[in-house]
């Protein structure tokens, strides 16, 4: 029987351990556009030999396995691999993108042919994720990812019971997500261009620090541990509307044992999740003053005029966000669940240095964004926002490259690309280059 592409679907599953899934509860990954769950490679080298006429011998290197997938956002498979690129966290409770991370996230992947036949890829650690958004085409929102793999497995009855050992025979396979894809009208992109007047500011015990991402904003003490003076438990919802503008938290704060906070700039109407994303120090010494120097400013990110964050991108072409990790493949012998001995090109993977950057053309309009790549300004906050579906906030962009070619009689295009590094001033504040409110299923 020839093999079509019609006949294969793919459902993913969170591993907690790299290259070992759970083997208990799938989840279908979406509509797949690219995918190929068998693309191993494996270096060869021949080794030449005196008194032979070709080469004698073949020595066989690390088997590397890689994984192209490019889903439609919808259902939990898109938010899966973008989530992971981020890096997976856990913050009361709800699990999502909040920051960049230095550990390895992975997915078990299991593909499956209508007659039954199946892969099953471990150890899937997506390496570089790109959402494409292209409003001149008509198609639907996109996420394509480049993974690395630790192994890959063909098994007829979905029991992996050689090398790897994980057994799906008694798992059901989940049925295809129902809602239709994110279309690029459901994307609204909105930015804050000022963010130096308007915010509050904190201090805390000695030592203590906080972390503002795009939903919570955390308060730790000097030995990274939450401070449960700070709302009782060290975390406050940003979305919530107790906590909801600056005026809300700077009150809740002021009350708190051990910790301060004032408005700055007449800023309490300012929408709490619009402040900066980073991590900022509040504990310079013991005391709770927070006009003695020793406080944190943390600014809203705001119109050009000082007020709200209202102001979009309009009239976009694309917008392609782009989450790089460079991670480096870690190569070493392997044993099997079946006993066997593999090398294995994948057989840890080690996180890199991550590059986020947004990607925009748009009908030009203005001198604003060639005026701050001018002048070498950043850009406070952009936020992608996928309405029900959540959204991403990205924090301290630097324009690195800005064109407006012109053509006769055409329409005249701008085109920029935007690197980010976070805020902050403490410990690894640029973490929160990205951060994100979107839900990782299972959560």
């Amino acid at each position: 029987m020839v093999k079509i592409t019609q006949n294969v679907e793919a459902a993913y599953e969170v591993e907690s351990v790299y290259g070992s899934p759970p083997g208990s509860n799938l989840f279908h990954l979406g509509l797949l556009d690219t995918f190929d769950p068998r693309q191993v490679e494996r270096s060869v080298t021949p080794v030449p030999s005196i008194g032979q006429s070709t080469d004698a011998h073949h020595a066989l290197g690390p088997l590397g396995v890689t994984v192209p997938l490019k889903v439609a956002c919808n259902g939990t498979g898109w938010k899966q691999l973008l989530g992971h690129a981020i890096g997976e966290s856990t913050v009361d409770s709800y699990k999502h993108g909040n920051k960049l991370t230095s550990g390895v996230d992975s997915l078990a992947i299991l593909a499956r042919e209508t007659g039954g036949d199946f892969t099953l890829v471990t150890g899937v650690v997506p390496n570089e994720v790109t959402l494409t958004a292209d409003y001149t085409t008509g198609g639907y929102i996109t996420c394509e990812a480049t993974c690395t793999g630790y192994y890959s497995l063909d098994e007829a009855d979905a029991n992996f019971d050689g090398f790897l050992g994980d057994d799906y025979s008694s798992v059901n396979f989940p049925s295809a997500p129902s809602a239709d894809p994110l279309l690029p009208t459901d994307l609204s992109v909105t930015v804050g261009l000022a963010a130096s007047t308007k915010g509050l500011s904190i201090d805390g015990p000695a030592g203590s620090y906080v972390e503002v991402g795009e939903k919570y904003i955390q308060a730790f003490n000097a030995n990274g541990t939450l401070n449960t003076d700070f709302d009782g438990d060290g975390i406050m919802d940003l979305t919530n509307g107790s906590f909801d503008t600056v005026t809300k938290i700077s009150t809740l704060i002021e009350a708190d044992s051990n910790w301060g906070s004032t408005v700055l700039g007449s800023g309490g109407a300012e929408l709490s999740q619009n402040l900066v994303k980073g991590i900022y120090y509040t504990g310079a010494d013991a005391d709770e003053d927070e006009t003695d120097g020793s406080q944190a400013n943390i600014y809203a990110a705001t119109d050009a005029d000082g007020t709200g964050m209202t102001t979009t991108f309009t009239n976009l072409k694309t917008v392609t966000l782009k989450i790089a990790n460079n991670n480096t493949p870690i190569s070493g012998r392997a044993t099997g669940d079946d006993s066997s001995v593999k090398w294995l090109l994948n057989n840890a993977i080690s996180r890199g240095k991550a590059d986020v950057t947004l990607d925009l053309t748009m009908t030009a309009e203005d001198e604003t964004y060639y005026d701050i790549y001018h002048a070498g300004t950043t850009i406070p906050l952009i936020r992608l926002d996928f309405g029900s579906e959540g959204s991403i906030a990205l924090t301290n962009g630097t324009i690195t490259a800005f064109s407006r070619p012109l053509t006769p009689g055409g329409e005249i295009v701008d085109t920029m690309s935007i690197k980010f590094r976070g805020a902050g001033n403490y410990k690894n504040y640029s973490a929160y280059a990205i951060s994100s409110d979107i839900t990782l299923t299972p959560s």
